[in-house]
Formats: structure tokens, C-alpha cells, sequence
């Protein structure tokens, strides 16, 4: 991916909803003007959720999602409206679809109760207007994919939303400023992605650009001679996680450090309930559950941090031998309640939604939960310099 992209977890997510033919698919493709959906008057065609990135100004960068229909039916359809359901946890604007003319149905005002609790603007679009023509939209607005009537009402009415949604954040609000200088550790290890650098080192070097800072980026065993290049010290430096204490130990104890991972869990989380459930580790006891889970799918190194290195690390705090589940991508658990600690990745690929939305479902199973920064910085000793950078509302007691 090329610094200039926006990726899928920074765009807007406008999900369309609805019963299966309602029109949905058929309204896709006319909002975003290509064939993305497959269209047939088969119910039940779409199976799984479809996506596209598109521009829609004054909104910017957006990702399109067609669901499945919610009133699907069998042991499959059931698995498909579950689909559409975790769709909701990542959705900031939703568009009802219901034929023209036709009463709202159970599906839909369910799906209507959904938008509410979850706290999702949206609105209802009145579908296949070229069927009944006359017919009056008086709770929704009238579209046609066939004829393009109020497709760009449509986009218009969404766009509209953009006062309401909340003002953008930066990774690093409030941490630097122009000309600062900033060092990235960046480890090239047997972790690190062939020929690219992860996606928070991306996010965290571009927003330094876009802030007119000077960024430097090095590796563990180069730090030494980058700060030693320096006339002053640096503003900030931001390391991988796993190399904390060697980063740490070639710093001197004045210098400001944190990572990319803690950095995440201020831009995405609740960094209160990630610093407080760093405590629980030391509390963990044989035959303790922990959920391990990652936003992201990848191919599993031998040496992987989620289901090798961060299990030992809290096997060695802990002085005990927990039982760990692992996740990854869309897959969360609904029930949490069996779990005595949550360590969550920092969210990167995830949008800001669908990150609180989970820590909310953690929070509300009065379960304790960290991300993978915190949680290393816990266990080597750091966290109270790795989050100083912060401000004093971070001090930890």
C-alpha cells in the first residue's frame, strides 16, 4: 500500500441493510457506479458482505458495504444474518433498503432498533421507485436503480451526514509539533512484512509528514549512531513494542518514548481501561482464560507475537500457567464472560467503531483488557515512561 492511500480503517463505513431483493445489491452498484454486487432476482444472493472504497465528497474516503439480507432463513441463513449483524459493529452511517410501498417489516424495524442502541445515523431508502411510480416515500427517499432516479439525492443525503459524524483524531494529536524531530524503531526482523513496513509504522510516518516533522527511521541496532547524529534530542521516540527494553536501555531515562502500539490504544481505545487491565496480569492463575485476538489476519510466523512471544510474557509476569484462545479478523467472541483477560492488537486494520465497539462488549463482561503495547510495556517495566509522553491524565498509580 502506498503512503497516499487511505486505508479501510480510516474511511467512512456506509453499510447498506435490508431484506434479501430488497434492492440492495441493485443500489450498490448505482451508488458506486460499478458492477460490485451480484444482482439476481434469486433471493439470498448476496452471501457475504461486499466492499468498496470509493470517494464521496463532502465525506471523502468511504467504504461501501452490501449485507446479506437479514430475514435469511436455514442454518446457512442464519450464519449469513449473523454476518450482517457484525457488519453493524463497524458501521458510521447505515441505509436502510425497502421496496416502494411496502410496510416496514419485522426484519427492518429490527434492524431500525439496532441503528438506535448502537448509536448509527441513518437513513431509509425507499427502493425500485420504477415499479410503482406515484407511490409516496414519506418516511425515505424514493431511488431507482434502473431508471438513476435519486441516486444522487441519495449521495447528497449521505454526504449530509458529515456534520454529524465526529471530527477526525490523529495518531499523534498533541505530541508533536512543525519541525520537531521524531525517531522511528523499526525492527527488520523475521516479523516484519518482505519489502514493506507495517500498517501503524505507515499511519505514524505519514501523519509526521503531513505535520511538517522531521522523521528519522532506524533500527534497534542503528539507534546509537542516529541519536548520536542529532545536535538536540529528539521530541519523541516510537518503537515496536517488542523491542521496548533494548529501546529503552540505549536511551538515556529523560528522553520521551512510547509505541505504536500504545499510540493506537489512545487514537482507537479507551486508554483508562487498557492501563487498568494491564494490573490483571499479574493476577493471572493456572487454568485462567485468555483471549488473545488480532483485527487482522496474516500467515503465523514460528516465532509469532500473538500465540507464542505475548503467552510467554504473561506466563513470566505472571508466575502461572493460563489457558489461551486466540482470534483473528471479523471473528470476536459474543460471550466473554469465561475470560479472566482480554489482550487485544492495537487495532490498526479495525475502524475506530468496531474497536470501541468491542471494548465495549469486553467492558460490559466486566472483563479486564489490554492491548499488545500495554501489555508488553506492563510486563518489561516501561508502561509508566511509555505513557508519559501522554500528559499527566496517564500517570499510573
Amino acid at each position: 500500500m502506498s503512503l497516499n492511500e487511505t486505508v479501510s480503517a480510516e474511511r467512512v463505513h456506509i453499510g447498506f441493510f435490508g431484506r434479501r431483493n430488497a434492492g440492495k445489491s441493485s443500489l450498490v452498484n448505482a451508488v458506486t457506479n460499478q458492477q460490485l454486487s451480484v444482482v439476481s432476482e434469486v433471493k439470498g444472493t448476496t452471501t457475504d458482505p461486499v466492499k468498496k472504497a470509493m470517494e464521496l465528497l463532502p465525506l471523502g474516503p468511504v467504504l461501501i458495504v452490501d449485507t446479506p439480507g437479514f430475514d435469511d432463513e436455514g442454518s446457512l441463513g442464519e450464519k449469513r444474518v449473523e454476518r450482517t449483524r457484525a457488519i453493524l459493529s463497524s458501521t458510521d452511517i447505515a441505509v436502510l433498503c425497502v421496496e416502494a410501498g411496502e410496510a416496514l417489516s419485522p426484519e427492518d424495524e429490527t434492524l431500525l432498533s439496532l441503528f438506535a442502541e448502537r448509536k448509527i445515523p441513518y437513513l431509509i431508502a425507499r427502493t425500485k421507485t420504477d415499479l410503482r411510480p406515484g407511490v409516496p416515500t414519506p418516511d425515505g427517499l424514493g431511488v431507482s436503480a434502473v431508471t438513476g432516479e435519486g441516486i444522487e439525492a441519495l449521495k447528497n443525503a449521505l454526504a449530509g451526514f458529515a456534520p454529524r459524524l465526529s471530527a477526525p483524531k490523529t495518531i499523534l494529536e498533541g505530541l508533536v509539533s512543525p519541525g520537531d524531530t521524531v525517531v522511528l524503531v523499526i525492527p527488520i526482523d523475521e516479523s516484519a512484512p518482505k519489502g514493506r513496513i507495517i500498517l501503524p509504522q505507515q499511519q505514524v510516518l505519514r501523519e509526521l509528514l503531513d505535520a511538517n516533522c522531521v522523521a528519522l527511521c532506524t533500527q534497534v541496532e542503528t539507534l546509537g549512531q542516529t541519536l548520536s547524529s542529532l545536535v538536540s534530542p529528539p521530541r519523541l521516540v516510537i518503537t515496536d513494542s517488542q523491542a521496548f527494553q533494548e529501546v529503552a536501555s540505549i536511551l538515556p531515562a529523560s528522553q520521551p518514548l512510547t509505541s505504536f502500539s500504545i499510540l493506537f490504544a489512545r487514537y482507537k481505545g479507551d486508554p483508562g481501561q487498557l492501563l487498568s487491565g494491564a494490573k490483571a496480569i499479574k493476577n493471572l492463575k493456572d487454568g485462567d482464560r485468555v483471549l488473545i485476538s488480532e483485527g487482522c489476519t496474516h500467515h503465523r510466523q514460528c516465532n509469532d507475537i500473538g500465540t507464542v512471544k505475548l503467552p510467554a510474557m504473561l506466563r513470566k509476569a505472571s508466575g502461572a500457567e493460563p489457558r489461551f484462545s486466540f482470534t483473528s479478523g471479523g471473528d470476536f467472541p459474543a460471550d466473554l464472560s469465561d475470560y479472566a483477560l482480554v489482550v487485544h492488537c492495537g487495532g490498526c486494520t479495525l475502524s475506530e467503531r468496531e474497536m470501541r465497539h468491542r471494548l465495549s462488549v469486553i467492558s460490559e463482561a466486566g472483563v479486564p483488557v489490554v492491548n499488545y503495547g500495554v501489555a508488553i510495556a506492563a510486563v518489561t517495566g516501561i508502561l509508566p515512561r511509555a505513557v508519559a509522553p501522554f500528559g499527566p491524565a496517564y500517570a499510573l498509580d
